[in-house]
Order: structure tokens, then C-alpha cells, then sequence
């Protein structure tokens, strides 16, 4: 009796499964059928772009990442991408609340001159930084030898 439960259950989970593995398949080729050019994908392996064309015969899909235009596998898509909201450290207190763009952390200040201080401390510069790339020079290079660039070999004692 014990064994008849047992082999029952397992059937229910077995049929429950591939039901729900049967509605994500059937969720995916619909996802993939109503793809269009403009909408912003993301590909299993992490490429984020915009769909340029869709070819069904081939089930081929282009992306525009950058300028670079790519071509993936239907099944390479599996969902679509947005940006999620970023929102800088600066702009929350110690707990996570909103700051607010009056108070410039500064004891007694005048609000009057809290634009003028927000001007002054510009924060362009550093985002700007962030996005050019990083260029080593060669007095900081690391030559193979790891002697910072000194290649001469060091007398045995």
C-alpha cells in the first residue's frame, strides 16, 4: 500500500513538472515570435542590444550592441532588457532614505548658498573619468620581470 502512495506521488510530481516546463516553453517561443526590430534584448551569454532584424526561415536574429551588429540563435534571446534605476550614494542617507537636493550635509548653511556649493562640487568630472578608458604609462607598466620596469638582473651573492 505504502509503494502505490509512493509511485502516485512521484507520477503527480513527474506530470506537474513537465506541465510547468510545458507553459515556460510555450512562454519563450511566444517571447521570440513577437520579437520586432527596436526592442532591447539580453542573450544567454550577457550581450545587451537592440534588435535589428528578425529571420524566421533561419531563426537568426541581429543586435545592434554599440555599433556592432551581432547574430544570434533565437534560442541564444531570452529576455528582454531594461536599465535598471541607479541611484548614487551620495543621493541617500546612512539608512537608504532620500536625500534631500537642498542639504548639502553642511551645519548651519545657508540655503541660499547651497546652489551655489552644488555648482562648486561637480561631479561631471568624476563620471567622465569613469566612462574614458584606462591608459597606462609606461613608467607605471609592470615589465615581465615584476621589477617595475627595471629588466637588469639582480647579482648572486
Amino acid at each position: 500500500m505504502f509503494l502505490i502512495v509512493i509511485v502516485i506521488a512521484f507520477g503527480v510530481m513527474m506530470w506537474w513538472q513537465s506541465r510547468k516546463a510545458k507553459q515556460q516553453r510555450s512562454e519563450m517561443q511566444d517571447f521570440r515570435a513577437n520579437l520586432a526590430p527596436g526592442t532591447m534584448v539580453a542573450t544567454i551569454g550577457g550581450v545587451i542590444g537592440k534588435v535589428v532584424s528578425v529571420d524566421t526561415k533561419y531563426e537568426e536574429i541581429v543586435i545592434d550592441s554599440e555599433g556592432s551588429l551581432l547574430r544570434f540563435k533565437f534560442a541564444a534571446v531570452n529576455k528582454t532588457y531594461e536599465r535598471p534605476a541607479f541611484i548614487d550614494d551620495d543621493d541617500v542617507d546612512e539608512n537608504g532614505n532620500p536625500v534631500d537636493a537642498q542639504d548639502d550635509g553642511i551645519d548651519g548653511a545657508d540655503d541660499a548658498d547651497a546652489p551655489a556649493k552644488l555648482a562648486s562640487s561637480d561631479t561631471s568630472t568624476a563620471d567622465e573619468a569613469a566612462q574614458q578608458p584606462y591608459e597606462q604609462t609606461p613608467d607605471a607598466a609592470v615589465s615581465s620581470t615584476g621589477n617595475n620596469g627595471n629588466d637588469e638582473v639582480p647579482a648572486k651573492a
